[in-house]
């Protein structure tokens, strides 16, 4: 654990709102309080590593011992998907709401445009990459981008970039890379990166952008977003979606009999 991690694991509200669903480590908060952490770390020059899980993400981090290592040791977790929200609900784990990482995104961005912090922008198609960048000139015209950089770099080049990210100056970075590439990266160069609030967004950019339609609010409500997903890309996401999804209420199914049922009965 690195100096940064101890400093955020006894901060009052992060330690006071840990919990814990499917041997992961999730932290009970709201989305105006994972905002006000975010600004701390970034006008007190705090690194501070975020992540959020989903189903798909839990069920992956059970089979990839390094992705598990490299979110369990992130200093705030959020709950992105509807589906972990019910089932730890249901077992037991009091979460207050979804917190998703497309939203967390927007509203740092935002953040940064009102408090004067400078956001990088790493990740995604170049198209997209300008694509956010030209709506983020609409929605927050006074909001300075620190720099930004495509997705498509090789392993060698890594450390090129985070020299780039570094020199830019950049309050904040956001990574838009699919999982486990952004986690193995944020994890890789975390003591190194100078920015202060960092997070992998996935596919943010790409919603953000234009690129994929996100789902309507009442789909999100419903909790059926991987529906709208798979509607869009049905050969290369049912599968995906249909293994995870049945690997997921397998693991929902047994953790409610050990904390429900079983600790009822032994109790």
């Amino acid at each position: 654990m690195t100096m940064h991690d101890a400093a955020w694991a006894q901060h009052p509200l992060l330690a006071s709102r840990r919990r814990e669903f499917l041997d992961a480590p999730i932290h009970a908060l709201t989305m105006a309080e994972t905002l006000a952490v975010a600004d701390e770390a970034m006008a007190a020059h705090r690194p501070l590593h975020h992540v959020v899980v989903n189903v798909a993400k839990l069920v992956n981090m059970r089979k990839n011992a390094e992705l598990r290592d490299d979110v369990i040791t992130a200093d705030l977790i959020n709950v992105d998907g509807k589906g972990v929200l019910w089932g730890a609900r249901l077992c037991g784990v009091k979460l207050p709401e979804r917190v998703t990482g497309v939203d967390v995104m927007i509203n740092v961005l935002a953040l940064c445009a009102s408090k004067g912090y400078r956001p990088f922008l790493l990740g995604a198609e170049q198209h997209v990459l300008d694509a956010v960048e030209s709506q983020l000139a609409i929605d927050h015209p006074s909001l300075v981008i620190a720099g930004k950089r495509n997705g498509y770099f090789k392993a060698e080049e890594e450390p090129e970039i985070v020299h780039a990210i570094n020199a830019s100056g950049a309050d904040c970075l956001f990574v838009a890379m699919p999982t486990p590439r952004k986690e193995r990266f944020l994890k890789r160069y975390r003591d190194e990166l100078k920015p202060s609030f960092v997070m992998g967004v996935g596919g943010s950019f790409d919603v953000y952008g234009g690129k994929v339609a996100r789902a309507p609010r009442l789909v999100q409500a419903l909790g059926m977003e991987w529906l709208f997903r798979v509607a869009q890309e049905p050969r290369r996401l049912w599968r995906r979606y249909y293994d995870t999804n049945t690997a997921y209420a397998w693991l929902l199914c047994r953790e409610f009999w050990h904390r429900r049922i079983r600790g009822n009965a032994t109790s």
